[in-house]
């Protein structure tokens, strides 16, 4: 990318790193602009207690806390110490605690980090604060640490200026100029600003930045209750700010760090406290800065007090100086909201950052300007993630606030939301219903797990199905097993709407649109299917797509969500003729799986759907009785399968009528997971979970997709940079030794006792008997081992590497 104008709003520590970053990497235009005084603006970095623990079981953000602590151990300001590298102390009152942090330290291994697993005595002996009478141990991570934001923020920005960085503060923002969908500059109080790019990092002030150009920031502000104790006897001969490890006690829904001779005390034990955009004060109009609310002493005095003297005794006799609510943002999903806006081009956003992952925001921002793409994958960090039915209040408010009721609860990967629910249900529910589905969600839509009408099919399989216990058996059910064998051996019914995104590409020029696009030729016969690869500038594989040519200039596209479509519809040229059309909230689909997929295609038209008239991966346009439907016969999951996209009003009908054709060969509707469980079964990858966008199509396997006689297709040169250089990491396939024994994902593998790799997906083969998994290995692993280690919940166990497996994608 050349010199572009850029105007960043917002001169927190996210607005600054951004700034900072983007001027290492050679941009000079910028000018940063905030509406408070420089640099304690009022925001969130203002008041925020700066405890940077990294370690969590999302993979990108504790990349990007890592990233943050390496920067801010770099930028000391006036000899004093950006981070201070004391550690940190996760404790555990109860059984379900210290599993999730034995959990945890294995996680550590995954993501490369030193994480133990501590006893009471051993906590004791990191921080003598501690009563260890009522905990039962707890988790070390040596490389935490508290943050000095403000000093990190005057260290880049004296970077930022000997760049020709211009800043303004006490400069509020008062528009936008957006031209046929460009932003074009920034109006404010000190005047206009021209701008190519302009880049959002205004905290919970976001939204009102989002509102000017026509963009919804989902972010919900709440006030978070912060108390400082008096000086404790035990520090009362503390001289540095802090040398005590922080402490997190998650069962109490609490965190504490040294201030000097004190303590700050953090609690989530009181009821959210949500605030209005716009009600938070402007800077200068209260006497506490604007994001600081009247401390409400009643959510505090009570249990939290009483539980933080237990913890740590000294504060009996301390007592409590002060108290503070702090606004800081919470999202649907928990995840900060990054990237630039499919809506209005130009249009950036860095919203919902805590100081912890804050400089590594700014720096995967800046590669992903100035690169096209980041280093770090942030799909699950996208702002384009959200659908148009989580941009509604009604729909973000509820679940940011459980987000913030939940934040340190045990979480389970299948643990489903409880707020805004039956936002988006397919046709099908009512039958799903009837049928006692057990529902979670997807993008939105309420999505069948399992369905109890299955019951009697466990009795049937009970020989054969792997009965799970203790982490694996919550959010699960024997019926799940049962209806993966039933359609191994017969056939199963699956809605697959929430599946994937509907596209339909059409107009002159959509098969040179396409060609650029993917990685394989495109130009197929109407009427055929095939899978390709997306990949973006640096050569990372943005996604596995399916393309169904429906006519000369007619493509029906299905990508895995909002991200890949958006990001589909970006590289559109503004001045194209192409339309694209997402079809997905109008239309429906349903797959019909196993042996006896053809027999019942065949009992319900004969004529239509005779096997001589169909090969793997067709599709054709027919009726069946009397709903139109888009029909594609393709291997699905290592047997036969038939999909079939209708629009909605006609999904109904459609169930009505496979379902009764297949009685007599035995269809019975089945859930999500049976589908999933399948797919691993199949050793069938998938996008987004065996393999993102930091992988290319060497590394993960599947380069039969790439055709690199293509004259050009995004990202060709970087892949072929890649392709020379050799991978850095497989993708690999592994059985454990143990047939009672299955894993979830994350857990690290090792090879000769070292790390190796961890676990993507996993599951259990009935063909083989024996649980299965996908893992992400370093090359070195993979070529000369045999044998590994999988650790879960702080036990080994044995694995080999599954040999002969052909790589099936989808």
């Amino acid at each position: 990318m050349g010199q572009k104008k850029i105007v960043i709003i917002g001169a927190g520590v996210v607005g600054c790193s951004t700034a900072y970053y983007l001027n290492k990497m050679g941009q000079r235009n910028i000018t940063v602009i905030e509406q408070g005084p420089l640099f304690e603006t009022g925001g969130s970095t203002s008041h925020a207690p700066g405890l940077v623990f990294q370690l969590g079981f999302s993979k990108v953000l504790t990349t990007l806390a890592n990233q943050t602590v390496e920067a801010f151990k770099e930028l000391s300001h006036e000899g004093q110490p950006s981070f201070y590298s004391v550690g940190s102390l996760e404790v555990a009152n109860t059984q379900e605690r210290l599993d999730d942090l034995k959990r945890k330290a294995g996680v550590a291994k995954s993501w490369g980090m030193e994480a133990f697993v501590l006893s009471p005595e051993e906590c004791v002996e990191k921080c003598s604060l501690i009563n260890p009478g009522n905990i039962l141990g707890g988790l070390y991570v040596p490389s935490d640490g508290i943050a000095k934001p403000l000093r990190a923020i005057d260290e880049m920005a004296d970077f930022s200026k000997s760049c020709g960085t211009e800043f303004y503060g006490n400069t509020e923002v008062t528009g936008v100029e957006v031209v046929e969908g460009q932003v074009k500059a920034v109006e404010t109080s000190a005047g206009r600003f021209e701008a190519d790019f302009i880049i959002c990092c205004a905290g919970f002030w976001g939204p009102r930045i989002g509102e000017m150009v026509g963009v919804t920031i989902p972010l919900q502000p709440i006030a978070h209750q912060y108390v400082f104790s008096n000086d404790l006897q035990e520090l009362a001969t503390e001289s540095e700010e802090v040398t005590a490890p922080l402490i997190r006690d998650q069962d109490n829904a609490m965190y504490f760090r040294q201030v000097f001779n004190g303590l700050g005390i953090g609690s989530y034990q009181h009821e959210a406290l949500p605030v209005e955009v716009s009600e938070i004060a402007k800077h200068g109009e209260t006497k506490e800065m604007p994001s600081v609310k009247p401390f409400t002493p009643e959510h505090f005095y009570g249990k939290p007090w009483q539980d933080a003297q237990n913890l740590i005794p000294g504060l009996k006799h301390a007592g409590v100086k002060r108290g503070i609510n702090g606004i800081f943002s919470f999202t649907p999903d928990g995840m900060p909201l990054l990237g630039e806006s499919q809506k209005v081009r130009g249009f950036w956003v860095a919203e919902a950052i805590w100081v912890t992952h804050s400089a590594g925001v700014g720096k995967q921002m800046a590669e992903w300007i100035v690169n096209g793409a980041p280093t770090v994958d942030l799909e699950l960090c996208d702002i384009n993630r959200f659908d148009s039915y989580a941009q509604s209040p009604a729909y973000y408010k509820k679940r940011s606030i459980e987000n913030y009721e939940k934040v340190y609860d045990v979480h389970h990967p299948f643990m489903p939301p409880e707020t805004s629910r039956d936002m988006r249900v397919s046709p099908y529910y009512m039958r799903q219903t009837t049928l006692g589905a057990y529902f979670n969600e997807k993008s939105g839509w309420e999505q069948a797990q399992w369905y109890e009408a299955n019951d009697e099919l466990v009795a049937k399989y009970e020989k054969n199905i792997l009965n799970r216990e203790g982490w694996a058996a919550q959010y699960w059910s024997p019926i799940i097993e049962a209806e993966q064998l039933h359609t191994r051996q017969y056939a199963g019914l699956y809605d697959v709407t929430s599946t994937k995104k509907r596209l339909e590409i059409s107009g002159e020029g959509a098969l040179e649109f396409l060609q650029h696009l993917t990685t394989s030729n495109i130009d197929i016969p109407i009427g055929r299917v095939t899978s390709t690869l997306m990949l973006h500038e640096l050569a990372g594989i943005k996604d596995e797509i399916r393309v169904i040519r429906t006519a000369a200039s007619n493509f029906f596209v299905l990508c895995t969500g909002a991200v890949e479509a958006n990001w589909i519809k970006k590289q559109l040229p503004v001045s194209s003729s192409i339309v694209i059309q997402d079809l997905t909230a109008g239309t429906c689909g349903l797959s019909v799986i196993g042996p006896n997929a053809n027999k019942i295609m065949d009992a319900l038209d004969p004529q239509t759907f005779e096997k001589s008239k169909w090969v793997n991966g067709q599709s054709k346009e027919v009726y069946i009785k009397n709903v139109p439907v888009l029909v594609v016969f393709d291997s699905y999951v290592g047997t036969e399968g038939w999909e079939f996209f209708t629009t909605l009003d006609q999904g109904l009908q459609l169930w009505d009528v496979l379902f009764d054709a297949g009685r007599q060969n035995q269809l019975i509707a089945a859930g999500d997971r049976a589908l999933e469980s399948l797919r691993i079964e199949s050793l069938s990858i998938k996008s987004g979970k065996d393999y993102w966008s930091e992988h290319d199509p060497y590394e993960v396997g599947i380069d039969q997709l790439v055709d690199l006689n293509k004259p050009t297709f995004i990202g060709k040169e970087a892949l072929l940079d890649r392709k020379e250089k050799g991978p850095s990491k497989l993708l690999t396939k592994l059985i454990l030794d143990d047939p009672s024994m299955v894993v979830m994902g994350y857990e690290p593998i090792l090879y000769e006792g070292k790390v190796a790799g961890f676990v993507t997906s996993a599951g259990y083969d009935y063909n083989l008997e024996k649980g299965i998994v996908y893992a992400v290995l370093s090359p070195e692993a993979v070529n000369n081992g045999s044998q590994f280690s999988i650790e879960y919940f702080g036990q080994h166990y044995s694995a080999k590497k599954l040999v002969h497996s052909a790589v099936i994608t989808k």
